[in-house]
């Protein structure tokens, strides 16, 4: 990720229709020290609450987390999260970014990303499942059961 541009990278939209977005972020290492990371964002309809983000570090292990898509969206305008992810807007004058910390049991990360790309990303994904819509197509009698006495089989 040498000559590290801030920004997309990627389409919107994966191959198999699933909204998946690419950005180019910082990991903001102290006052003055900041490495380059990819971050590739996904969201799957089936799964609407939740957005992917994996994290790539060049010669580095990959790193996954579930993040709340509307903690998310929130975070981009307005302080969002509590304990283990936590996002909010930072005010500079030359681009909007928001800041997001990721914290785990032995480490934690703050990272910097640009919210026009994401923003507009997040929209789009609001189109294909509404806020508010997210759970629509559950049978909650069909969960209830699964979740007191395990999933059952299904017969032909």
């Amino acid at each position: 990720m040498s000559g590290y541009q801030p920004g997309v990278q990627a389409s919107r939209t994966a191959p198999h229709g699933r909204p998946q977005l690419t950005l180019d972020i910082e990991r903001v290492l102290d006052v003055s020290a900041r490495q380059a990371i990819r971050a590739e964002f996904r969201y799957d309809p089936e799964l609407p609450l939740v957005v992917c983000v994996e994290f790539l570090v060049e010669g580095g292990p990959r790193v996954l987390w579930r993040i709340g898509r509307d903690l998310l969206q929130q975070g981009l305008y307005s302080m969002s999260g509590l304990g283990d992810v936590q996002i909010w807007p930072v005010n500079l004058e030359e681009r909007a970014t928001a800041r997001l910390q990721l914290v785990s049991r032995d480490m934690a990360a703050l990272f910097e990303l640009p919210v026009p790309p994401l923003a507009e990303w997040l929209e789009h994904t609001y189109e294909l499942v509404p806020a508010g819509h997210e759970l629509a197509g559950v049978d909650w009698d069909v969960t209830t059961a699964d979740l007191l006495h395990g999933p059952t089989a299904q017969s032909d």
